[in-house]
């Protein structure tokens, strides 16, 4: 979940297409003016589509548009907000297998349960964050939590695939849930920042990761400007969740549910300007400068990779959910 990308036939078969808040923080603007880093480019996504029968999304980006300009992120999958009716069955993808990257699901409204092979599992909610790091590879499943599915209502999820370098790619699976509270909040003027992986200033998210990242959500509570210095040289991704926004020197418009570039060789800020209400995901990482193979629900450092890691899903070495 939730997207496999460019597959063959058997893929398509196979897989089917608060208690505490966390104390706020507040960064110091530049008392210098810079220029804001200016973008590289901005990207419409792909046709709206169904994963299983549970997660109704948009393909953001995905390897294939360029898997070297977005390393160390591979793809992101939005479902943006829709009403489910209340069900008897649990909606969602059944048994699948992953190898070579993690898995970074955000959930914004509703309820996803999650259970793998290696042993992870757990039920997230609003403003809650699921890490699954399939490395050697695992067999998982998402639903739509039992009681979300009794009682229905307002769904929104992200999905996120992350890369590992390729000294990680069979290293230990791991699963990290990841609460609401447990996220730094960070003052950024006319926006807050929730910070789940990496750095923003002193605050630091609860995220573990094997790339250097850092991940991040805004919501702006006034019509304005902000802005957030990011590591020069890293790749740095902006995509609108709900609303317009604006950005670089030249005030970009990246429309909702596209996502902007920004230069990796730009040393200014990244600015934002944006009305009250917008929400913006970031993503920011250092780049592996490695090859990628994306095939299906496996992303190698080869073809051969591929190959064996189907092999090795066919043959069990992945184990089965019980």
């Amino acid at each position: 979940m939730f997207a496999a990308v460019a597959g063959s036939a058997f893929v398509d078969k196979l897989f089917g297409r608060k208690e505490k808040e966390a104390d706020m923080k507040s960064v110091t603007a530049p008392t210098q003016a810079r220029t804001p880093r200016a973008l590289e480019g901005v990207y419409p996504p792909g046709p709206e589509h169904w994963v299983g029968d549970g997660f109704y999304v948009k393909t953001v980006f995905w390897p294939q548009i360029d898997a070297q300009m977005l390393s160390p992120f591979l793809l992101l999958d939005h479902a943006a907000r829709k009403r489910f009716d209340p069900s008897a069955f649990r909606r969602g993808v059944g048994e699948h297998p992953h190898r070579g990257f993690e898995t970074v699901t955000f959930a914004y409204a509703g309820e996803v349960e999650h259970r793998d092979s290696a042993g992870g599992g757990g039920r997230i909610g609003p403003g809650d964050v699921q890490w699954m790091t399939a490395a050697s590879g695992v067999v998982h499943e998402e639903k739509h939590s039992q009681a979300f599915s009794e009682r229905g209502g307002d769904f929104e999820m992200v999905q996120l695939w992350v890369n590992l370098p390729a000294d990680k790619k069979m290293s230990e699976p791991r699963y990290q849930p990841l609460l609401d509270r447990e996220f730094p909040r960070v003052d950024l003027g006319v926006a807050e920042a929730r910070l789940i992986a990496g750095e923003i200033g002193n605050a630091r998210g609860p995220a573990k990761t094997h790339t250097p990242i850092t991940v991040f959500d805004l919501r702006f509570h006034e019509k304005g400007t902000t802005e957030v210095e990011l590591p020069n040289g890293w790749t740095t991704l902006v995509f609108p969740l709900e609303g317009d926004v604006s950005a670089g020197p030249n005030h970009e418009s990246i429309p909702s549910r596209h996502f902007g570039v920004f230069d990796r060789g730009d040393d200014g800020a990244v600015q934002l300007h944006a009305h009250a209400g917008t929400r913006v995901l970031i993503l920011a990482g250092q780049p592996l400068d490695e090859p990628v193979v994306a095939y299906g629900p496996f992303v190698m450092n080869t073809q051969e990779e591929i190959v064996q890691a189907f092999h090795d899903y066919q043959s069990g070495r992945m184990g089965r959910l019980l």
